[in-house]
């Protein structure tokens, strides 16, 4: 099959057969770096939000600290997507990076809690676009066979973060200070930015650019909206607290609009064609329910677990997370690896939520007896289903559709799958917190109880400084409303497995075919300036 010459200001194919271009390494390495620190941020102040707020006087907004970073990640991840498919990636990706690096400097300075959050912000902006960019411009350098052996390090990457953040944010604010959490950016962000702008090579689209603006306004009020629910009912209101309510119906309201606006635009931010694709949907919805839900249930609350029943610290019960990190590494290495040489990736949805499914039956059988090593070899379980299914769901997608819109299809997929993952998370951490008060309630005797105080006000210190007898109680109460938690979630897991096997394997792209599609879809490929245009 012939080829036509490579478009201007890209690499041509070597002559070995791949679409890699000379300096590939050199590019995926910086790709890595900006996919970490995106990741990173969403969790690397959690261990240091004591200290944060006691230094600016701002308990009453703490929450916010972490939560303006995911709100504006996850507002723009669909935003960068369809920009980068419109307008070309390399520079988009470049803004997505000074974004994040402007959002650095401004926590690092910050005197206040405003000035911290509004930092928090713009980290989430650019971060956001890190994440999907990143994965993105892999899909332009590599085609989806061999591409898939690239993703599978990126889906680790992503897994470390998880682990790594609240290690390095406790470690910084215990030996320097917190506000080292966001200067440790700066060098490593500054070297990928120089790197990928010297290294990439990547065509400007000859397209008039047309911006949904009303699309974006409305998906920012959803997203908004349903985070807020889901972050602040049950916890800092009531879930019959009128704000809760108000916000609830907001959401809905919301995005009923949103998809409303989305069928009448130029171009939508995530258009509803991506929907009439069954292999989008089922990954979309097997990322939402299994890896939203499987991996962020066991990193979110498995701490907290080790901490009050087995009485580690914060940095021990970090540490014990690791065998998480052995286990995404030890499986989506050779199985993306395997997809290269194959073509085939259904097995490993299949697999992976098999083995997370049976992670939540074990888990649902622990007891306060069982040993530290245990707990760590489930954590290292679920660490190895998450493996084989996260960056596989990606890889799937952007291999139903072509390059024109592989952006658009990445980013829509990561959106709804963090969507998932805020809503999941919610619910298993509302179940917990209504059984732990209803445990503390019934095995704590009236004259105990105002020793301990209610369940919002419990921490491991607390727990640690209470006599022999009380202590044995709470920690009871803990391992029986978290424990049994993981058993509800297996059903949900046999959803995914449902889902898992219904899902079409579409072989995975090789180089000819690859290239035969961009060239199909290119239009042209002379740069142009762009012409940006209202919408």
């Amino acid at each position: 099959m012939t080829h036509a010459p490579a478009p201007a200001g890209t690499d041509p194919a070597p002559e070995d057969g791949t679409a890699k271009p000379h300096n590939f390494g050199l590019i995926f390495g910086a790709l890595m770096l900006t996919m970490l620190l995106g990741a990173l941020d969403q969790t690397i102040v959690s261990t240091a939000l004591p200290t944060i707020v006691g230094e600016l006087n701002g308990i009453e907004h703490m929450a916010w600290i972490t939560t303006a970073y995911i709100l504006a990640a996850t507002i723009g991840m669909p935003v960068y997507g369809k920009l980068g498919d419109l307008m070309g990636r390399k520079n988009i990706f470049l803004a997505g990076i000074a974004l994040f690096l402007v959002g650095s400097v401004v926590c690092g300075l910050a005197q206040n809690m405003g000035t911290l959050v509004a930092g928090r912000a713009l980290q989430g902006l650019g971060g956001g676009g890190l994440m999907i960019t990143s994965q993105a411009i892999i899909a332009d350098l590599v085609p989806p066979r061999e591409r898939a052996k690239y993703m599978a390090p990126m889906g680790a990457v992503f897994g470390l973060s998880s682990v790594v953040g609240p290690l390095l944010g406790g470690w910084f604010t215990d030996e320097h200070s917190w506000r080292w959490a966001f200067w440790v950016n700066l060098p490593l962000g500054v070297l990928a930015f120089f790197v990928a702008a010297v290294a990439i090579k990547l065509p400007r689209k000859a397209v008039k650019v047309t911006l949904d603006y009303l699309g974006t306004a409305l998906m920012a009020a959803a997203v908004t909206c349903t985070v807020l629910f889901a972050s602040w009912g049950g916890t800092q209101y009531e879930w019959s607290d009128p704000l809760v309510i108000g916000l609830g119906i907001g959401a809905v309201v919301a995005w009923v609009l949103f998809f409303a606006a989305e069928k009448r635009a130029a171009e939508p931010v995530i258009p509803l064609h991506l929907f009439r694709s069954p292999i989008f949907n089922v990954a979309t919805l097997l990322g939402m329910i299994v890896i939203g839900l499987g991996m962020f249930a066991i990193v979110g609350y498995m701490p907290t677990y080790l901490q009050m029943v087995y009485g580690k610290t914060a940095t021990e019960s970090g540490l014990l997370l690791i065998p998480m990190v052995v286990g995404i590494m030890a499986t989506a290495l050779p199985s993306g690896a395997i997809m290269s040489k194959t073509g085939r990736y259904k097995i490993y949805p299949i697999v992976g939520t098999v083995v997370i499914m049976l992670v939540a039956f074990l888990m649902s059988r622990l007891d306060v007896s069982d040993p530290v090593w245990l707990v760590c070899l489930y954590v290292g379980l679920a660490g190895a289903g998450v493996g084989l299914m996260m960056q596989t769901l990606v890889l799937a997608v952007q291999n139903d559709f072509p390059g024109a819109e592989v952006g658009t299809a990445t980013s829509a997929n990561n959106f709804f799958r963090e969507i998932g993952a805020t809503l999941g998370t919610a619910v298993v951490g509302a179940v917990f917190a209504s059984r732990l008060t209803d445990q503390l309630a019934t095995r704590l005797p009236a004259d105990a109880a105002s020793k301990v105080g209610d369940s919002d006000s419990l921490t491991p210190a607390l727990v640690r400084a209470l006599p022999a007898d009380l202590r044995a109680t709470v920690v009871s109460s803990y391992q029986e409303a978290l424990v049994p938690i993981f058993l509800y979630l297996v059903p949900v897991f046999a959803v995914g497995l449902v889902l898992a096997f219904v899902l079409k394997e579409k072989p995975l792209a090789d180089n000819e075919d690859w290239h035969a599609e961009n060239e199909t879809a290119r239009p042209g490929g002379e740069e142009k300036e762009l012409e940006p245009a209202a919408g």
